[in-house]
């Protein structure tokens, strides 16, 4: 694929050329690549089920674009590439949070204890959950994480104590605008 910016030769131009060469437009910018091929053979399972995530993304980015507040919501992210608010949306439907780091250093089971997540998205994260369970699966505690300034730190506070702390498990379960999740556990 090239890119072809301010030609006057290619300015403007869309469309097929001689069946190999796509022409489109993006901004002020014109895009050729190779005309794509048919095929004969049936698509692979994962072929299809990615099919059916990308039709579902299309059917979450119309219905954020519905709505004044989504609409506005996603055209308030376009960049510099001219990406319209529907790619954006659907972008933000294909892909997950991103659980980049976990900090337990302040944790010892005490309550006021903090934990530190650092999560990003390609958009938004909507919220992070922390649940603590003891070695044996039992539930010590779970509840919202909550957003730091900086945008990408989500802390969790401690409400309740925990006396036994060999074997817990602290699982981290962020979300974002679609629902997506995402959860990174560590054993202590």
């Amino acid at each position: 694929m090239a890119r072809v910016n301010n030609n006057i030769i290619t300015q403007g131009l869309s469309g097929t050329l001689g069946g190999t060469l796509v022409f489109r437009q993006s901004g002020n910018r014109t895009i050729v690549s190779t005309a794509p091929r048919e095929t004969d053979r049936e698509p692979s399972p994962k072929q299809l089920a990615h099919q059916q995530r990308f039709q579902e993304a299309a059917l979450y980015a119309k219905a954020q674009l519905a709505t004044p507040e989504g609409k506005a919501e996603y055209e308030a992210a376009r960049d510099e590439n001219n990406n319209s608010a529907y790619a954006i949306a659907v972008a933000d439907f294909m892909q997950a949070p991103d659980i980049r780091e976990l900090d337990l250093s302040n944790y010892a089971g005490k309550v006021g204890d903090t934990m530190r997540a650092r999560v990003t998205d390609n958009f938004k994260v909507v919220g992070v959950t922390v649940r603590i369970e003891n070695g044996d699966g039992s539930l010590v505690e779970e509840g919202p994480a909550v957003q730091q300034p900086n945008a990408v730190d989500w802390v969790f506070t401690a409400k309740k104590a925990n006396t036994s702390l060999e074997g817990d498990k602290i699982t981290f379960r962020a979300t974002d605008k679609p629902g997506n999740p995402t959860t990174e556990t560590k054993t202590l």
